[in-house]
């Protein structure tokens, strides 16, 4: 009767009607969210943390009629909240979960967030757009901040893609020249007081749109895009190091110089 999906956004003006069912909380909540326990346990043998995509959706998820088309109709339905972190923490122990706190995000979303100390995330291309929220200065050391994400254009394709007062804002916030906007982001990205720093493998590698993962919406061509050596700089590795080390996110502390 009802699929899962996001009303209209930044990323598309009719939203995202992704057209899969959505949970019957209650009876998860019945079985005592065995499912879910089972299933946050596995992805912690694989990976030391772990990005919950659509959060906002454990404190309401926005249902749309099966017969609609478009995800421009439809409405808001509570989800379990704090009664399923409450069990997963309980069964599990700390949770090593980032938030993925975008989109429509209301106080209730940043409460359940905060409630369990989740990092949120920031994503430096909304900051010079539309989402002051997202500048540097606006960060916490409790968060993540990304260039842009799997979602997001490359950083390259997204700096040829805005408006020449757009690039001059940038660099007047910044204090740089505009001659290298990726360069420059990911420099702003590596500065943040967040504790964490993210930079998609094609923002390192300066490429454009062609190179993009992901456009939101859109059910085929998405998820091809695939690296090969040739396109690694010899001088990539020493230049990124240098940049973790200038900006102490060298984990050990450790200081080694490139010639």
């Amino acid at each position: 009767t009802v699929v899962a999906g996001v009303p209209p956004d930044y990323f598309s003006a009719t939203g995202q009607y992704w057209g899969n069912p959505l949970y019957h909380w209650n009876v998860m909540e019945q079985k005592g969210y065995r499912w879910w326990i089972n299933r946050f346990s596995s992805v912690f043998e694989l990976f030391d943390i772990v990005r919950v995509d659509h959060f906002r959706g454990f404190e309401a998820a926005w249902h749309i009629p099966a017969e609609e088309k478009t995800a421009e109709k439809g409405a808001w339905v509570k989800g379990p909240g704090e009664r399923l972190f409450d069990t997963l923490r309980a069964a599990l122990g700390e949770l090593p979960i980032i938030a993925e706190d975008l989109g429509v995000i209301t106080t209730e979303v940043l409460a359940l967030r905060d409630r369990y100390n989740f990092p949120g995330m920031k994503i430096l291309q909304f900051a010079f757009e539309s989402e002051p929220v997202s500048l540097p200065h606006n960060h916490v050391k409790n968060g993540v901040v990304y260039t842009g994400t799997h979602d997001n254009d490359t950083t390259a394709g997204w700096y040829n893609s805005i408006s020449a007062a757009e690039r001059h804002e940038m660099s007047e916030y910044l204090g740089c020249s505009g001659d290298d906007g990726v360069g420059n982001l990911i420099r702003a990205a590596l500065m943040s007081v967040a504790d964490t720093a993210v930079m998609p493998f094609q923002d390192l590698l300066k490429l454009g749109s062609e190179a993009r993962m992901n456009i939101p919406g859109t059910p085929f061509g998405n998820w091809e895009w695939r690296f090969s050596w040739d396109l690694l700089p010899r001088e990539l590795a020493a230049s990124v190091r240098k940049q973790l080390e200038r900006y102490d996110r060298v984990q050990n502390g450790e200081k080694i110089y490139a010639p």
